[in-house]
């Protein structure tokens, strides 16, 4: 069981930590007794509490300022939770190449810039605290189940799947724990933008609520406790694993309502 304070004496940096998912992990990870830094190209939305640095993912010089000043201002580095990301729309035939090069730099080569930076910092704590210091990618449904209008976005996402699988093995005799959280749909400003795109964005939303066996979308607070969760010491012999939030999207097939 984990517990309220079982993130005492940890330190924590959360990559889009200042709005949707990213936030939901700050807040909860700063209540369970972590200190903790949010990277993010704006900050306005940071947790009260947290330590606020403004960088962009797709800048390699500024993530490696912005981790290596998290570490030394927060005084260690147990944690790193890769939120930072961007939705798409389409198939294969909607998207133009700057797109999906755009994209791309976000959702995947972003977590590995942040990897790349944060990983002497975890080392180091992974020396200290045997089985606390991980790293957690936000990945996505889309990675496991083919999604229609998707097409970018769910190769970015399988591609973060992998990753997260070969960095799980890279580390692992090195302390540090790699792990991914696969949410459903989730109820996230980000997912707001893109009904926005939509032409009837409330039977969008109706559409993604039911086509999620629990016939709504997954909360933040909800993907949050599975990060959480994967990040602590109570985890400490999970790595390697792709933690569904789905609402049963992946695993069920239910049959029709009234049959």
């Amino acid at each position: 069981m984990t517990g309220t304070s079982d993130f005492e004496g940890m330190s924590a940096l959360v990559t889009g930590g200042a709005s949707g998912i990213g936030a939901a992990v700050a807040t909860l990870l700063l209540e369970r007794g972590a200190r903790v830094a949010v990277l993010d190209r704006e900050t306005a939305g940071a947790p009260e509490g947290t330590l606020a640095v403004k960088a962009d993912v797709t800048d390699d010089d500024a993530v490696r300022e912005a981790v290596d000043r998290a570490a030394a201002e927060l005084g260690s580095l147990h944690t790193v939770v890769s939120n930072a990301g961007i939705g798409s729309i389409g198939t294969v035939e909607d998207n133009a190449d700057e797109e999906w090069t755009r994209v791309l730099d976000i959702n995947v080569l972003g977590m590995v810039r942040t990897a790349r930076h944060a990983l002497p910092h975890l080392r180091r704590a992974a020396a200290d605290r045997p089985g606390a210091v991980s790293i957690t990618h936000t990945c996505s449904i889309a990675a496991t189940a083919g999604l229609p209008q998707r097409a970018l976005y769910s190769a970015s996402k399988g591609a973060v799947l992998s990753l997260t699988l070969a960095m799980a093995a890279d580390h692992v005799r090195e302390g540090v724990r790699v792990n991914c959280v696969n949410p459903g749909t989730a109820d996230t400003p980000w997912i707001g933008r893109l009904l926005g795109q939509a032409d009837d964005p409330a039977a969008e939303r109706a559409a993604l609520n039911a086509r999620q066996p629990l016939g709504r979308l997954v909360s933040a607070d909800e993907v949050a406790a599975a990060i959480v969760y994967l990040a602590s010491p109570a985890a400490a012999s999970v790595t390697g694993t792709a933690l569904a939030v789905d609402g049963g999207m992946q695993g069920l097939r239910l049959r029709p309502a009234g049959n």
